[in-house]
C-alpha cells in the first residue's frame, strides 16, 4: 500500500481531507512545492488538517502561482498531543520563534504567550508565531497543530485559569533545591517558564499561594528562557506525558 514514505514533503492544510478531495494550494504552497523542491504533476506529498490524519496525495496541477492537489489514502490517524499548555514570557525574536517550535514538535497542545511584570515584549506577531508550529509539525511528523495564542497578561490568565487544569510553575529560585513534580496526577496541565528577568515577587507569591500550582527546579542551574521551556517539557513528557 502506498504510503508517505515515498513522499518528500509534508504540508498542512486548513480545509478537511478525505479520498479523492481536491486540495488547492496557496501561492507559498505552490512556490515551496514547485519552485524551491521542484516537484511535478503526479509526485506524492503528505498532507494533514489536524483533525483526520496524515494523506498521501498526488500533485494533480502545478502552476506558477498555484496547483492542486488529490488525496488518495489516510496514511496515518490523527494523534492528539496531550491535553498540556505551554506559558511562556516572549524574549528576543529568534529565541521566540524557537520555543514556539520546540513546543510544537515535543507535544504541547496550546502555547500561550504571557506578559509578566518583567517581560520585555509588549506585543507578538501571532500569525507569525502560528506559521512556526505549522512548520515544526510538517517537519516533525506530527498530525496536529497547537494553537498559539494572543499575548495575554499573567494575572488575567490566572484570574481566569479552568477548574481542574494544574501548573507547573518553574521557578528559577528553586535551582538545586530539587523540588519536582513528584507523583503529580496525570490530566490536564499547563507549564509557566518565566521572563529573563524572572518573575517578580509579587508574582512569585501569588503563584505560590494558587492550590494548583507546583513550583518545581528545572535543576541546579538558572536556564535561559528558550532552554528552560525545552528542559519543562522534557521533565513533564518524561513524568506525565506520551513519552512513555
Amino acid at each position: 500500500m502506498s504510503d508517505t514514505r515515498s513522499a518528500k514533503v509534508r504540508l498542512y492544510v486548513e480545509q478537511p481531507l478525505g479520498e479523492g478531495q481536491t486540495v488547492p494550494l496557496s501561492r507559498e504552497q505552490a512556490h515551496y512545492l514547485f519552485s524551491v523542491m521542484r516537484l511535478g504533476v503526479g509526485d506524492p506529498v503528505g498532507v494533514f488538517d489536524g483533525h483526520t490524519g496524515e494523506w498521501l496525495a498526488r500533485i494533480a496541477d502545478a502552476g506558477k502561482r498555484d496547483g492542486a492537489l488529490v488525496c488518495e489514502t489516510r496514511t496515518k490517524p490523527l494523534r492528539l498531543p496531550p491535553d498540556l499548555w505551554l506559558l511562556f514570557a516572549p524574549i528576543k525574536k529568534a529565541r521566540t520563534d524557537f520555543i514556539v517550535e520546540k513546543a510544537a514538535e515535543m507535544g504541547a497542545a496550546r502555547i500561550c504567550p504571557v506578559q509578566t511584570d518583567f517581560t520585555n515584549a509588549e506585543r507578538i506577531r501571532r500569525d507569525r508565531l502560528q506559521a512556526h508550529a505549522v512548520e515544526a509539525a510538517e517537519q516533525c511528523g506530527g498530525t496536529f497543530v497547537p494553537e498559539v495564542c494572543d499575548l495575554q497578561r499573567l494575572s488575567d490568565v490566572l484570574d481566569a485559569w479552568p477548574e481542574g487544569r494544574r501548573l507547573m510553575f518553574c521557578d528559577e529560585m528553586l535551582a538545586g533545591a530539587g523540588a519536582a513534580l513528584g507523583d503529580a496526577a496525570r490530566g490536564p496541565w499547563a507549564i509557566l517558564i518565566g521572563p529573563e528577568g524572572g518573575f517578580s515577587d509579587a508574582e512569585r507569591a501569588r503563584l505560590r499561594s494558587l492550590p494548583f500550582a507546583h513550583p518545581v527546579s528545572l535543576g541546579p542551574r538558572v536556564l535561559r528562557a528558550d532552554t528552560a521551556a525545552v528542559a519543562a517539557l522534557t521533565v513533564w513528557q518524561q513524568a506525565l506525558g506520551d513519552w512513555g
